[in-house]
């Protein structure tokens, strides 16, 4: 089999090839980049094995481009980085060049001692047999590919499959057991049954990997096609358990008199996978991971009633700077976008039970914001109900909800709108200091004004918070 490289590729891996041929080494394009060549999948990033000084061959390749490329490299393990700008539009290729080596781990810890070796004790290193393949760059515009370990044959099956024994690889570097996963995710193929049996066997090994690896391996999970392959596979192998229990304590559905709620861990799978057609926003496809989590800390039953969640929104939200600190993911505005979600996904619901109201549209828009249409998206794909009439309804009431949130924002324009009150000005005509009585006059023009009690405009506000003022004995300078 060849693979098929662009005029830009080509050009820069023949520059490669020429420094390894001054050099006397052999070299190959080998992993990801061959196998996503394969699979028609774009993919930036290049590995290049030389059977030599992988260091010594990326300094020698810099100097065949124009202006020199910066090698960044890692004496420690024989490796180097540089970063090609494609000529032709903004495209950037990451070069990392590695020579052959062997790996041997200690027990308690994933990082590797390192020892040069032959191309084929490089290949039996390597994670997966479908990242094996490798093409020689002395025949780059061949493009033949070599194939040691059937790796082409697993990639034709759509088979997730180690090229030694499973056992050991996972033990070796347990990060592995999260990428072999992530692979099934994003390819959409199936783990091997043996090295499925080793990832289920070896799970608790996950630990001694940081957080930072997990997670990022994770997050490339939640941005597939459909995530949820992903999470299914870390929880029935036991490793969703570790890394984040609080969602495996969605799973479950528990019955009272006949009466029971729906599995909360496949619901919110079925949500993420829900939204993922409709948005790239990695965050917000996090806010569907989220949406739910509390229901397990507000679960009660109510005679007469059935299951209840009540306040699962706001203890979710404040949930989610624990969670999010625990997986490493980012404590700032990015974190507060997810609890916003999560506080706010059943406010458009609420609406479509009820006769929607000017008042009712306002908060809404005020409270969401700028993020109103990353809100609705969630609250569509929370619509798991396998009641198609019942789904056809919701559905339709969105759409009311939109339109009137239309027309009041269009009136009102309450999008990232703030009052024309501000507490400077309720300080200065009053001459206040910074103190309770401030806020109640502030957001009592902020509620009159949301109620429809008056118009959004300077000029109704300042009167409005005269009469308030009054009411509380205080008198203002143009009284």
């Amino acid at each position: 089999m060849n693979i098929s490289l662009t005029s830009d590729e080509l050009f820069f891996l023949k520059k490669i090839a020429a420094a390894s041929a001054e050099l006397e080494v052999e070299s190959f394009v080998i992993g990801g980049f061959v196998r996503d060549k394969i699979l028609s999948r774009a993919d930036k990033d290049i590995d290049i094995v030389c059977i030599g000084d992988g260091i010594a061959l990326a300094q020698k390749a810099a100097e065949k481009f124009q202006p020199k490329v910066q090698v960044n490299f890692f004496k420690n393990f024989g490796t180097a980085q540089f970063s090609i700008k494609n000529e032709n539009n903004d495209d950037r290729y990451e070069i990392e060049i590695v020579g052959a080596r062997k790996e041997s781990y200690d027990a308690e810890s994933r990082k590797p001692s390192v020892t040069p070796a032959t191309f084929m004790d490089d290949i039996h290193r390597r994670d997966f047999t479908i990242n094996t393949l490798a093409v020689p760059l002395s025949q780059i515009e061949n493009g033949e590919v070599i194939d040691t370990v059937d790796g082409l044959k697993d990639l034709q099956n759509g088979i997730i499959k180690t090229p030694t024994a499973p056992g050991q690889t996972f033990i070796d570097d347990p990060l592995r057991m999260l990428r072999a996963i992530r692979f099934a995710t994003v390819l959409n193929f199936k783990i091997d049954p043996q090295t499925w049996e080793a990832i289920h066997t070896n799970a608790d090994r996950i630990k001694i990997v940081s957080g930072e690896r997990i997670i990022d391996e994770i997050n490339k999970m939640v941005m597939a096609a459909k995530p949820s392959i992903g999470f299914d596979l870390m929880y029935q192998a036991g490793l969703l358990q570790i890394i984040f229990p609080q969602m495996v304590a969605l799973a479950g559905a528990e019955f009272i008199d006949g009466k029971g709620h729906k599995d909360n861990f496949y619901h919110t799978l079925q949500v993420l996978d829900n939204i993922a057609p409709h948005t790239d926003d990695l965050w917000l496809r996090w806010a569907a991971i989220m949406h739910d989590i509390a229901k397990p800390a507000t679960k009660r039953f109510e005679e007469g009633v059935g299951w209840t969640f009540h306040g699962h929104e706001v203890v979710g939200s404040r949930m989610v700077q624990k969670i999010f600190s625990r997986l490493k993911l980012p404590l700032n505005e990015k974190m507060k976008f997810v609890q916003k979600m999560v506080m706010l996904h059943l406010r458009p619901i609420g609406l479509t039970k009820e006769n929607i109201t000017d008042s009712a549209i306002r908060r809404l828009l005020y409270d969401a914001g700028e993020d109103i249409d990353a809100l609705m998206k969630l609250c569509r794909a929370d619509i798991t109900s396998k009641n198609q009439k019942k789904v056809t309804r919701y559905l339709a009431n969105f759409e009311l909800v939109e339109q009137r949130m239309k027309e009041v924002e269009a009136s009102d324009h309450l999008r990232n709108w703030q009052p024309p009150i501000t507490g400077e000005i309720i300080m200065k005509e009053f001459n206040l200091p910074p103190s309770k009585v401030v806020g109640e006059i502030k957001t009592a023009v902020r509620e009159a004004i949301l109620d429809g009690e008056i118009q959004n405009n300077y000029e109704a506000a300042f009167e409005f918070m005269k009469i308030i003022a009054a009411k509380k004995g205080i008198a203002g300078q143009s009284a």
